[in-house]
């Protein structure tokens, strides 16, 4: 099987974990969810960029905290009792994610994703990896990678230490 066979055939059974930004639904590969949590308090840290909510203790290993909406440069909302923190694994580094809502898992068919527009927004292009359409609804597909880059995360910690 060649790498371009390999690539389709992962794409056909990936599957996203779809969530929820100020009412838009989002989605990122459900491989980087780690687990989903209730939102818990976060501890600051000085000198990180807005986006950055602080550091939190989940079972004993400590946690980075971003806030989505913030990194996305939108509005920030106030948090309610579906606000989520979604744990994920980037580059061997463990951070949550601040989410209105998480929502659902969907497992759209390869050539049911389509490439991620060139088009300004709140999120920019950069940070997405394509469009699915989900019950007439367009759903962006987050490239979490690069919106959470673990490398920037560490750099940050490091000044703030």
């Amino acid at each position: 099987m060649s790498n371009l066979e390999k690539k389709i055939e992962t794409r056909e059974s990936e599957r996203f974990l779809v969530f929820t930004l100020n009412g838009e639904k989002y989605a990122l590969t459900l491989l980087k969810v780690k687990e989903v949590i209730a939102l818990t308090k976060t501890t600051p840290m000085p000198y990180m960029p807005s986006y950055f909510k602080g550091i939190m203790n989940l079972r004993g290993k400590v946690i980075s905290v971003i806030d989505l909406r913030l990194k996305f440069k939108m509005k920030e909302s106030g948090e309610s009792s579906e606000t989520t923190i979604i744990i994920l694994d980037i580059d061997s580094l463990s951070v949550g994610v601040v989410v209105d809502s998480v929502d659902f898992v969907l497992s759209p068919p390869a050539e049911h994703i389509q490439p991620a527009p060139d088009v300004e927004g709140h999120i920019g292009a950069e940070y997405v990896e394509g469009v699915v359409e989900h019950e007439e609804k367009l759903v962006l597909i987050v490239d979490i990678e690069k919106t959470v880059n673990a490398n920037e995360i560490k750099h940050h910690l490091k000044k703030s230490a």
